[in-house]
This record gives C-alpha cells, structure tokens and sequence, in this order.
C-alpha cells in the first residue's frame, strides 16, 4: 500500500498536536526579578593598607563611608580632608558611620582626581581615587516591545514555509511514483 501524503500529513498533524507549556500553580519560578530603574549614582574608592574609604555623589552632596581595610569595620571619629578637583572640603561626621561633604555646586561630567586625607585617633593615612561621572542617559528612549502585528507577521511566516515545505514534499512524492510506475 503507498501513502503519497504520509510525510506531510504526519508533519502537518505532529505540528498541530503540539501545544505550548503552561506553568501550572506553583510551577511558575515565581515572580520576575525586579528590574533596575533609573541610574547608578557616580561612586569612588579609595584603598589604602590601613582604610577604605567609598565616596557616593548625589548632587552636590557625596556621603563617605570609611572602614578599616583588615576586618571592614567602620572607622568613627576620624577626620577626613578630601581634594576633588584641586579643591580641599572637610568632611562632616553624619550618623554613626557616615561622613558627608557638600559641594558647592555638581561636578560636570568627566573623571576628577579625588585625594582624602584620613586621621582616626594616631593613624593617618592619604588614599586617592577617581570619581567617574557620566552624563545622564537619555531618559527617553523607549524600551522596544513586540505588537501583535510583528507576531502575526511571523506567524504568517510560519504558515507560508510550512505550505512550501507541503508543497515540495508532495513534488517529491509524485516524482517517485511517476518513476516507480514507469519501472514497472
């Protein structure tokens, strides 16, 4: 018995008898992670053998925070003097463990050299960074999303290559019948 259409049935039927996986309840991963919004705020640091010293710019305002570099512990009571650009700021002790000094106006963007000089009880130590702003990212900019005409285009797509690959499988098959029937 000769079945012509047997390839392209079995095809066409395997591609409809596929559906899609759905996550049942309490299969799903849970929730998405939550995406970054908005920007990084520009950050130094600053290593020495005795001190760590971190410097966060918001603005006009740059909150530091110093720890010992052997354990990470937080370093209070110090002094700190910080050189931004070639100017010279003494930085005020806020909270426990946080130091801030307030500029007089905000940085331009660019790379500004930053030197601190640490005194905490006998210790004294100069560490240097480099603070790296950027100019702000278009806000603007549209993220790209799909519409449902760019998935229909493909689902057409889909449906044309299928028809073609019919198409050239039923040639196939008639092509071998024909030469078949002519051998016997």
């Amino acid at each position: 018995m000769n079945f012509p259409n047997l390839p392209v049935a079995l095809c066409v039927a395997a591609i409809l008898a596929a559906s899609p996986a759905w996550a049942g309840p309490g299969h799903d991963h849970g929730d998405a992670a939550p995406a970054a919004v908005g920007q990084a705020l520009p950050r130094f640091s600053a290593v020495s053998e005795t001190f760590e010293l971190v410097g966060v710019l918001s603005g006009k305002q740059i909150t530091l925070y110093l720890d010992r570099f052997a354990d990470n512990s937080p370093v209070r009571g110090a002094q700190i003097e910080l050189e931004i650009g070639g100017a010279k700021f003494n930085a005020e002790k806020q909270g426990d463990d946080e130091y801030e000094v307030v500029l007089p106006e905000a940085p331009k963007p660019g790379v500004l050299p930053v030197t601190a000089t640490v005194t905490a009880g006998n210790e004294a130590d100069l560490l240097a960074g480099e603070l790296d702003i950027h100019e702000e990212a278009h806000a603007d900019e549209a993220v790209h999303t799909h519409s449902w005409t760019e998935y229909a285009g493909w689902v057409v797509a889909g449906i044309a290559a299928l028809a073609l690959l019919g198409w050239g499988g039923r040639r196939v098959m008639n092509a071998r019948s024909v030469r078949a029937g002519a051998a016997a």
